[in-house]
């Protein structure tokens, strides 16, 4: 299984270009600091209740998933963005405000736009973090996995249980 990746010059170059040329980078670009450096995703969630205001910040890092996939083509860098995307969710979850006050401080956008850049770059420090964070994404998700098998498991037993009362 080719997971982990380093990028040879001939694709790097290639990439750049097309990267230069992409007004979907250059909107992730804006999209990133005005999330991030003027609090927007924050003050998303600060304004509109109940997670809704999450829900749209989380809308916009899915264009981040979607151009690692599309653009670059990397399922390492994929993985690393969906680690970095599901982490500032779960952290925008947290009630009483408490999570859109981490936002502030995750940066989650611009840390994507860092993941992005230093990949195609060839960023060696960089490309050894999108290999790290996705070998964490395949074994969280292998464990999230066993965790749903055995809570279908409980949720069969439990139902059994209830019916062999009556």
């Amino acid at each position: 299984m080719l997971l982990f990746c380093t990028v040879n010059e001939k694709k790097r170059q290639i990439t750049q270009k097309r990267l230069g040329e992409s007004r979907t980078y250059g909107w992730l670009q804006r999209a990133s600091e005005l999330m991030d450096r003027y609090y927007v995703d924050a003050a998303l969630g600060f304004a509109i209740p109940g997670g809704i205001g999450d829900a749209i910040a989380a809308l916009i890092s899915v264009v981040y998933v979607a151009f690692t996939a599309i653009k670059i083509r990397s399922f390492a860098l994929t993985l690393a963005i969906i680690n970095n995307t599901l982490r500032d969710i779960l952290l925008g979850m947290i009630p009483f405000y408490v999570g859109d006050i981490i936002d502030v401080f995750h940066r989650s956008n611009q840390q994507n736009m860092s993941l992005i850049k230093g990949f195609v770059e060839g960023d060696e420090e960089i490309i050894k973090t999108v290999n790290r964070k996705a070998a964490y994404s395949v074994v969280i998700f292998i464990c999230l996995c066993i965790l749903i098998y055995f809570m279908i498991k409980i949720v069969i037993w439990a139902g059994q249980f209830v019916i062999s009362l009556f």
